[in-house]
C-alpha cells in the first residue's frame, strides 16, 4: 500500500523553484533540494521521477505566477505603453522577491540555449513565441508602421526584454528605469 504525501505539492515545487531560481538547474543539487523544500529524496524522485521533472514543474509554477502580469499585458489596449507598462511590471515582480534575480524563463532560456534538452528548449520557445506574439498585436495598434518595422521592432523589445531581465540582476532601480525608458524612447 502507497504511503500518504507527507506534504503539499505545490508548496514543494513553489521551494524546489526559487532553489532554480537562484542557482539555475546546473548549479542545484539533490541536497540543496532537498534542504529546501524539506523533503528526501525519495520523496522527490516518486513525486517527480527526478531532478529534471522537478524542474519542469518548477518552470510551470513560475509561469503560474507570472501569468497574473502576462494577462494583465494581453488584455490591454494602449499598444506600446502596454509593452512598456509589461517591461516595468516584469522587473517590480523580480524586485519584490529579492531572494531571486532576473526573470526564471530567461535564466533558463540563457542556460539551456546550446542545450540538447527537448523539453525545456520547448517550453523557453513556446514563452518566447507567445510573449513576441503579443508585443506583435501591441505595435500593430499603430497602423502607420509597415509589417517589417513591427517585426524588427518586435525583436528589439524580446532582445530589451532579455536584457531587462539580466540587468536586474545587478542594477539598480533607477539603471532599470533609464533603461526602460531608454528603450522606449528608440521605437
Amino acid at each position: 500500500m502507497a504511503r500518504k504525501k507527507e506534504y503539499n505539492e505545490d508548496v514543494v515545487v513553489e521551494k524546489a523553484m526559487n532553489v532554480f531560481w537562484r542557482n539555475g538547474y546546473e548549479a542545484t543539487s539533490m541536497q540543496m533540494l532537498e534542504k529546501e523544500m524539506g523533503i528526501n529524496k525519495f520523496s522527490i524522485y516518486s513525486s517527480f521521477g527526478n531532478k529534471h521533472g522537478l524542474f519542469l514543474k518548477s518552470l510551470q509554477c513560475y509561469k503560474n505566477k507570472v501569468s497574473i502580469i502576462f494577462e494583465k499585458f494581453k488584455n490591454a489596449s494602449n499598444g506600446v505603453d502596454d509593452i512598456k507598462q509589461f517591461f516595468y511590471d516584469s522587473v517590480d515582480l523580480e524586485i519584490k522577491n529579492t531572494t531571486q534575480k532576473g526573470c526564471l524563463v530567461t535564466n533558463t532560456y540563457n542556460e539551456f540555449c546550446n542545450s540538447e534538452d527537448a523539453l525545456i528548449k520547448s517550453q523557453m520557445d513556446d514563452f518566447m513565441s507567445n510573449l513576441k506574439a503579443i508585443i506583435i498585436e501591441k505595435l500593430q495598434t499603430d497602423t502607420s508602421k509597415s509589417q517589417d518595422t513591427i517585426l524588427k521592432q518586435a525583436n528589439y523589445l524580446l532582445l530589451a526584454k532579455h536584457g531587462l531581465a539580466a540587468a536586474a540582476r545587478v542594477n539598480t532601480d533607477q539603471e532599470i528605469k533609464d533603461y526602460i525608458e531608454m528603450t522606449f524612447s528608440n521605437l
